[in-house]
């Protein structure tokens, strides 16, 4: 005898900060121990969550923001996560402003700040770049338990859905060489690899070759 279970794709609310949290985490982490936060911020995976968390609820809207996120629930639990959103909109710009908020409510000193871009500034080797009006979904990741149950292939489109009415006519997806279940999961959403990127410094600090950016049709 099997228990049905049943699945919704909400609009993440405040109480959804501490998921969301450990979704942006997971998501930059992929298929790797450790990626750009846990580089950046530093500490325990605690230190990084407890960054992460304020990160997701600054006044300054930006790309982690908890309220550009979709949640999909099995059973009102919190399961997988992703969010979408115009670069020119909430890009690095908006981060840079809610990583400065972040920095001053938690006490972070310049010499912390500049200390982790120096462990985690390889990045900036494999930044993509987006066609002007593409929707960029980002932050995608399910927890263990909840995987192969085609959360991400909803989540997807529901957020694909969102960019059209938001009036964009491509969508934009990343994600890091090597971690080759999220590209072919990516790929049934009629997504296809345009660019690749690789960065050797990148790989030395963060373990993966580089990274591809993937874009469909709305």
């Amino acid at each position: 005898m099997t228990t049905a279970t049943e699945v919704q794709i909400v609009e993440a609310r405040r109480e959804h900060i501490p998921f969301v949290a450990w979704v942006v985490m997971a998501a930059n982490r992929s298929h790797l121990p450790k990626g750009m936060w846990d580089i950046n911020v530093g500490g325990s995976e605690e230190d990084v969550l407890r960054y992460l968390e304020v990160l997701a609820d600054t006044e300054q809207v930006h790309w982690a923001h908890y309220s550009l996120f979709k949640v999909a629930e099995v059973d009102g639990v919190p399961a997988a996560g992703m969010c979408g959103f115009f670069e020119n909109e909430l890009g690095p710009v908006s981060m840079m402003a809610g990583a400065a908020e972040v920095n001053q409510k938690i006490g972070r000193t310049p010499e912390d700040i500049a200390a982790g871009w120096e462990r985690s500034k390889s990045i900036m080797g494999i930044i993509m770049e987006h066609e002007p009006g593409a929707w960029v979904v980002e932050h995608v990741a399910t927890k263990p338990e909840f995987r192969r149950r085609g959360l991400v292939e909803r989540l997807v489109h529901e957020m694909l859905e969102m960019g059209r009415k938001r009036g964009a006519t491509t969508a934009d997806i990343g994600v890091l060489i090597g971690n080759d279940p999220a590209q072919r999961a990516y790929e049934k959403c009629g997504f296809r690899v345009v660019i690749e990127k690789r960065d050797a410094e990148f790989e030395r600090v963060y373990g993966s070759p580089g990274a591809r950016m993937l874009r469909r049709a709305l």
